[in-house]
């Protein structure tokens, strides 16, 4: 074959740099008026719920906006899958009405060409909703739940993990106790190398105390080998000391920052952390994993999107199909929850359960375009 009729079979592998700016336009275009509108509406129903949790609270029409505001990057970034499937449907589906998807096939243009620059920019959507959004997300989140923690449930116990260990507050009878433990046996609510700061009014400091090991028993700590030590006064040497308190291991446990208000950067250091504490973090494992699975997420929503809304309108049912679309988009994220909740009971590994997912819907939509591009 010479190398002029080759030269056209060629351009027509390539797909025109102003048609890929184009195509992509249009895709950012509805993603930006759908990301709008379901955002708003979310805005508008957490406003509701807030004012309803809070009525009994006294609480200022201010502060339930505040809270609403602190919560919406976290659910703008649940539903932004949804946000990315109508986008792309409603992409495909004008172009096809307006038969510009008929005279670019016409052009030699593959389906595979003209989804490149839709599936590119679905991958960038899920690169910086990863890498920008999620941090920011993580940080609001968490102020959130801390006046969630003030306003709504009123709790008064406080835990966090550090490279230093473990360290807890929690609220004795007028006042307030800071536990700090080196490392924790979870299974056995055991801790080890303990130090206890007890403070009168929440600021005035009483004593400290430094133990061995602090078992959790109901209704307080059994302290062994325990020293307290008063200002002014001589250290006293308690074999076994009992600290009062009102925390249960399932407490203690709920008191962990949720994997959702950790940020994508912080997220490797921290279930490092909580490893070394001596803590499950299959929570926080599951969740950087579910992270780094979503732009494959968005792709496949794309594929799947492209598959039920490129056909031509010649075959009629076209409103049918794009609901048949939406719907298996609709499954497939409610079933990427059920998975996700099923390795959060650790049934099975991590990994399957992030990955599973956006691979099965990748390989779904691929078959599905690959049936009506050659089928």
């Amino acid at each position: 074959m010479s190398i002029a009729a080759t030269q056209p079979a060629m351009r027509r592998l390539r797909i025109s740099p102003t048609l890929t700016k184009y195509i992509a336009r249009q895709f950012f275009f509805w993603f930006a008026s759908f990301a709008f509108a379901i955002v708003g509406i979310i805005f508008l129903a957490t406003v509701v719920d807030l004012i309803d949790r809070l009525a009994a609270k006294d609480a200022s029409l201010g502060l339930v906006f505040q809270m609403a505001l602190l919560k919406l990057p976290h659910l703008s970034q649940e539903v932004m899958a949804f946000t990315v499937l109508f986008a792309a449907m409603t992409t495909f589906w004008r172009l096809t009405r307006s038969h510009e998807l008929v005279v670019a096939r016409a052009a030699g243009v593959s389906v595979w060409q003209f989804l490149l620059p839709v599936l590119g920019s679905a991958l960038l959507v899920g690169c910086l909703t990863v890498t920008a959004l999620n941090p920011l997300a993580s940080i609001l989140l968490s102020r959130f739940e801390r006046l969630e923690a003030n306003y709504i449930h009123n709790e008064s116990s406080f835990l966090a993990v550090s490279k230093t260990g473990l360290w807890l507050r929690q609220a004795d009878t007028g006042g307030q106790s800071v536990i700090h433990a080196a490392r924790v046996s979870a299974e056995s609510a055991l801790l080890h190398s303990v130090i206890v700061f007890r403070y009168a009014d929440e600021d005035r400091f009483v004593d400290r105390i430094d133990a061995d090991s602090a078992r959790l028993e109901p209704g307080h700590w059994k302290l062994f080998n325990a020293w307290t030590s008063s200002p002014g006064e001589p250290s006293v040497f308690h074999e076994v000391f009992d600290l009062p308190t009102d925390l249960t291991v399932d407490k203690i446990q709920e008191s962990f920052a949720p994997p959702e208000t950790i940020s994508f950067w912080n997220l490797p250091e921290f279930i490092e952390i909580m490893d070394a504490a001596g803590f499950s973090a299959l929570p926080h494992r599951l969740q950087l994993h579910r992270l780094l699975a979503l732009p494959m997420l968005f792709a496949a929503m794309v594929l799947l999107s492209a598959a039920f809304s490129m056909r031509p309108q010649r075959r009629g049912r076209v409103g049918l199909v794009i609901m048949a679309g939406l719907l298996i988009g609709f499954l497939l994220y409610f079933m990427s929850n059920f998975v996700f909740a099923i390795g959060l009971s650790g049934t099975i590994p991590v990994v399957l359960a992030a990955w599973t997912p956006a691979g099965v819907s990748l390989m779904l939509g691929v078959a599905m375009l690959l049936h009506l591009e050659d089928g």
